[in-house]
């Protein structure tokens, strides 16, 4: 039998690292962890439509998307780069054009692309080719953990042992690190991109919504480890104080 304590620390555990796998997940899955703002730059012209159509259908190279999102301005995630460019007009020209996000995705191959210090030139940098690397397997490597510790806690339920859950503790404790390592391997690669290629003047930048979903998962998750740990510390030596009282 499970002391009311115990059970409270698992039910408020349980829904901190499911809002937690939803902030990171979203997080993840959109592209506003950074956002730069452009205002000064036209949308329109034959320059911002040739720069569209390389962005979108052009050859995947770091030093054009990045010059796209500069004056287009474009937002960056883990999975995605964005622009904001006019939507498709008439026949007749728009005093004032509607604008619409443009986003293409990373794929597989392209994230494991080697970076370079200098953009154009072909000296590896090491340090932003793995920071680039890591900020999207640790994510990733989060949420695994997390769906196996849900797992790990089925089979306790189902086995009506408490044992297992300071395994699901470690493995919640594991998976806040892997969050909070996500945000910081992003913006130490952020840092490095700007040192080797410097946004034109005017241009600002800003950190986007979807990065702090995904630092707010970090806290949640390693609350949630700390409910996880306490409960089933606290449970086995209650466990083994009634085992010793029993045997006296």
């Amino acid at each position: 039998m499970v002391d009311n304590r115990y059970a409270t620390a698992l039910v408020i555990g349980s829904v901190l690292s499911l809002l937690a796998t939803v902030y990171l997940s979203v997080a993840v899955g959109t592209p506003h962890w950074y956002q730069y703002n452009s205002p000064s730059v036209k949308h329109e012209g034959r320059n911002a439509t040739e720069l569209r159509e390389d962005f979108i259908n052009g050859d995947f190279d770091e030093k054009t998307y990045n010059e796209t999102m500069f004056h287009l301005n474009g937002t960056l995630g883990l999975w995605w780069r964005c622009i904001l460019v006019p939507s498709k007009s008439h026949w007749f020209k728009e005093p004032d054009p509607k604008l619409e996000t443009q986003c293409v995705s990373f794929t597989l191959p392209q994230q494991f692309i080697p970076k370079y210090k200098y953009l154009g030139d072909h000296e590896e940098d090491l340090l932003r080719t793995y920071l680039w690397r890591c900020q999207f397997l640790l994510p990733l490597v989060s949420l695994a953990l997390v769906f196996l510790s849900g797992l790990v806690g089925v089979c306790a339920c189902l086995c009506r042992s408490f044992t297992p859950t300071l395994g699901v503790g470690v493995l919640h404790l594991l998976a806040g690190v892997c969050s909070l390592g996500t945000v910081c391997c992003f913006l130490a690669g952020l840092d490095l991109l700007h040192q080797s290629f410097v946004p034109p003047e005017g241009v600002e930048g800003s950190l986007g919504w979807s990065l702090y979903l995904a630092l707010i998962s970090f806290p949640l998750q390693m609350m949630a480890a700390a409910l996880f740990l306490w409960a089933a510390r606290s449970h086995r030596k209650n466990y083994t104080r009634m085992t010793a009282y029993r045997v006296a």
